[in-house]
Order: structure tokens, then sequence, then C-alpha cells
């Protein structure tokens, strides 16, 4: 029989995934600059929808989740799910007339904020409890519906006078999700499990509207993903698994999603699979003050990039969604002792100059790395290079600072980037030499009209010599 309760003890270890599955859940929810009005935010949720069987013949899109991970289930365990999506909430803005009623209107100025209208996105949760014994076999099949709903929210002014309202309605969404497991051949008791997680809605788009996407997202499951937690026993991980069961997590199906690791680092009981790719035990940065929202958000530049914003770029941006507005809050408030630790954090320094402790010049440390009896670098050899008098020779001509040159990057070692300069010409700023005897010289471009910004603040292109041909000899 399934039920859908957790117990205690599992809404515990699921609090700590969760943080993480906000992060999924939120992906791009609202991008800087957090405005309704901006372009890239005319297009709404790129993650994990999925949308009616209906209508997803007429797009790339999809209508289910397929994953598949192994587990090693004790005796007795069950299985915990929870479905997490959001639920496209379409948000109109109305004006009150002079009667009572109200008109609908594309926008409602009031002193601290533009409201316009917006699909908001209203978190949801589907939770399912098995016994493990009861998914071999066909499995359990457990569906839900959300029904369509409709409230209000008035709208007042500075003063207290209503001024409007917002009406939000919610379109109706069914789904299902479908449980199986298969016990594998071999020495160790391991299933490979299988969780679906489907749009089952009735609902087709309009008769001429079979490509409008807007139409179809309120009856989609967005930004979906799964957390799965097993009472007793362990899962193994996908991308890193043990020797023997590589053949067996090559063979599992993974669709519009990806299964890792969660919750604790050292625990294997808590699996995450979302519509993003992550490693395993994935974890928030401790040092990130709150949740930008912004997909791939650098912290650092969106705070800076927020707080720079207008003031009515900020008034729009509080009336655009409430997310938005915790945004705008936060880039304001934010101090700055919290705002210099957004610059960066190391987390994997190691040791390399000096011998693990009571280990001897030249003993392999519990890293396994032989500890040379010198530093692997000596400041004092800098003293003989001069970037700016130093020269190499290329093509028999010497080449150092002021020469020019035309360049010709390497395939093997260089970007896209670096390939849209072949050809251009070039002046080298300095002769530069790293450890391991290499030799780069650097250069800005002819022609680039930053070039005096790059050369005050030391910011140049950089080539290998082979990778040049000098234009002029030296006078």
């Amino acid at each position: 029989m399934t039920v859908t309760a957790f117990a205690p003890e599992t809404e515990e270890r699921f609090v700590l995934a969760r943080q993480v599955a906000d992060a999924v859940l939120f992906e791009g929810y609202v991008l800087y600059p957090y405005r309704a009005s901006a372009a890239k935010n005319r297009l709404r949720w790129q993650f994990g929808v999925l949308v009616p069987p209906g209508w997803g013949t007429e797009c790339e899109e999809h209508d289910f989740q397929h994953t598949e991970c192994l587990m090693e289930p004790k005796a007795g365990a069950t299985l915990a799910v929870e479905v997490r999506f959001l639920h496209a909430r379409r948000r109109t803005v109305q004006r009150v007339r002079p009667d009572g009623g109200f008109d609908t209107v594309p926008e409602l100025r009031l002193e601290d904020r533009v409201l316009v209208p917006w699909d908001e996105g209203s978190e949801e949760r589907v939770e399912v409890v098995a016994p493990v014994d009861e998914l071999l076999g066909e499995g359990v099949t457990h569906p839900f519906r959300l029904p369509a709903r409709e409230d209000t929210e008035p709208v007042v002014d500075e003063a207290g006078r209503a001024v409007g309202r917002l009406v939000r309605r919610c379109e109706e969404i069914s789904g299902a999700v479908r449980l199986s497991a298969r016990e594998l051949d071999g020495p160790y008791r391991t299933m490979r499990l299988t969780a679906v997680v489907e749009n089952t809605s009735d609902w087709t788009p309009p008769e001429g509207r079979g490509s409008d996407r807007e139409a179809a997202l309120p009856h989609s499951l967005v930004a979906t993903h799964l957390l799965m937690a097993l009472s007793a026993g362990s899962f193994l991980s996908m991308t890193d698994p043990p020797e023997w069961a590589k053949g067996a997590v090559a063979a599992c199906r993974n669709l519009h999603t990806w299964p890792v690791l969660a919750g604790e680092p050292g625990r294997a009981d808590l699996v995450l699979s979302s519509p993003i790719i992550l490693q395993d035990h994935p974890a928030i940065a401790p040092e990130s003050p709150g949740a930008l929202y912004d997909a791939t958000e650098i912290d650092e530049i969106l705070a800076l990039r927020t707080a720079a914003l207008t003031d009515e770029e900020k008034r729009e941006a509080r009336g655009t969604d409430e997310r938005a507005a915790a945004v705008i809050e936060l880039a304001d408030s934010m101090p700055p002792e919290v705002l210099e630790r957004l610059h960066g954090a190391v987390r994997s320094l190691r040791e390399v100059t000096c011998p693990g402790p009571g280990a001897p010049d030249g003993f392999p440390d519990e890293f396994g790395v032989t500890r040379p009896d010198t530093p692997w670098w000596d400041p004092a050899s800098e003293a003989g290079f001069d970037p700016a008098q130093d020269r190499v020779v290329v093509d028999g001509r010497s080449v150092g600072q002021g020469s020019r040159v035309e360049l010709h990057p390497g395939l093997r070692r260089t970007d896209a980037q670096d390939i849209f300069l072949r050809g251009r010409t070039a002046k080298v700023e300095a002769v530069l030499h790293d450890v391991d005897g290499g030799v780069h010289l650097a250069v800005t471009v002819e022609g680039d009209p930053g070039a005096d910004v790059r050369r005050e603040q030391g910011r140049f292109l950089y080539f290998q010599p082979d990778e040049v041909t000098p234009l002029e000899d030296d006078v």
C-alpha cells in the first residue's frame, strides 16, 4: 500500500537536500535586471518543463522525466519520493473604477513599485512513500491532480486607499509518479530503480495556437525534479560507481534528468534527480547571502549590478515579483563585509613545499606525493627576468616590448576568442617567462579602442612565440 506522509526522520534528511533542490526549482526564475519588461524575462522557465502530452507533439519539450539509478536496499526498506515543481500562476493587474468596478490594465504605478502582468511560480510537492518490495514487478503508480483556482489581492496606495487588485489564476494540472524496481543478477542485492514523472493533463492548445508556449505553461510542471530517500540501505553513485557496477550504471536510462547523491557528504541514502546536471553531494556556497535566481548566477557581479539599477528600474523590479523585490532589498542592504566574501574562496589548497608531519625529505606524504628537498619554485629565480627589457628571437628577428607582430593562434592551445584574432596585428607589451621555462608574449591588438585601458590595467592577450610573425625589425 502506497502512503503519502513522510516520517519525521525522513523529513529531517530532506532538509539539507532541499537547499540545493530549491536552487534547481528557481533556476532562471527571474533574470537580471529582474524586470518583467526585460527581453530575457519574456521567455520564462527553461529547465525541467513537463508540458501536457497534447501539446508536446508540437514542440521540442517533453511531457515526462525518466530516472534510473542503482540502489542496495536493506530488508524491509521503504522508499520516500518527493516530486517538486512550480505551478505557473498567471497574474493580471486591475485598476479600480470610480463606480467600484475594475478594469484590466497593463500596469499600475505606485510610490514604491510598478505592478505589471506576470507569471508567478507556486511551489508544489507530491510525496510518495512505498515499501521497496512493492516496487518489484509492475511497481506502483501515484496519480495526482491540482485543481484550477483563482484568488484576488487588493492593492492599496501609500495612503491606504484601494487603487486596484491583482487577480491570480492557476489552471488544472494532472500527473503521475510511476515507481518500479528490478533486482539485478550478481553477488550483491542490487536493484535498478526507475522513477517516471509524467504530465497527464488532457489540455490541448486552442485552435490555431498549436505552437503557443505561453498558453501551455499554466498547464505544465515547471522545473520538475525528484528527491528520493531509502529508509535503510544506500544508492550507488551514477558518476563514480564502484568498478563492479559500472556496466549496470551504463545500462541505466536517464531522460531529461540526471540523478546524483545528495545530502551530507559521506552518506548515500538520498538522491536528487534534476534537469540540471550536478555533481554528487552538491551544496550551496556558504558565502552566498541569498538566492539571486539568475541562471548560472555569479553573486558578486549580480549584487553589484543590481545595486546600481536606477530607482525607476528598482520600482519595476519590486512590482514584478516578490522574489525579485527580495533581490533588490538584498543588494541594497548588503553590508560591505558580506559583499567582500563574494569576491572568491579557495577550498582545495594543499601544502606542496613542506613534508608532512614527521616525514623525511623525498618521502611520499599521505597523498602519495614525493616532497622535493627544495621548493618547486624559487622566488629568487625571478631576479634575472625583466618583462619590459627581455626579448625573444622569432623567425630570426628580435621581438620585445614595442615590436609589431601578426597573430596566428595555434589550434591546439587556444580558444575561439583567440581564433577570431587570426591575421590581426598587435603590439608586444611584455615578454614573460613562466616557471616551466615557457615564453609568452603579452600583446594589445592594434585598432582595439580599449587598448589604452587594457594597458593601464595590465590586462593583455597572451600568445607564444610560434603563434606570431614579426612585421618589422626593431630599430
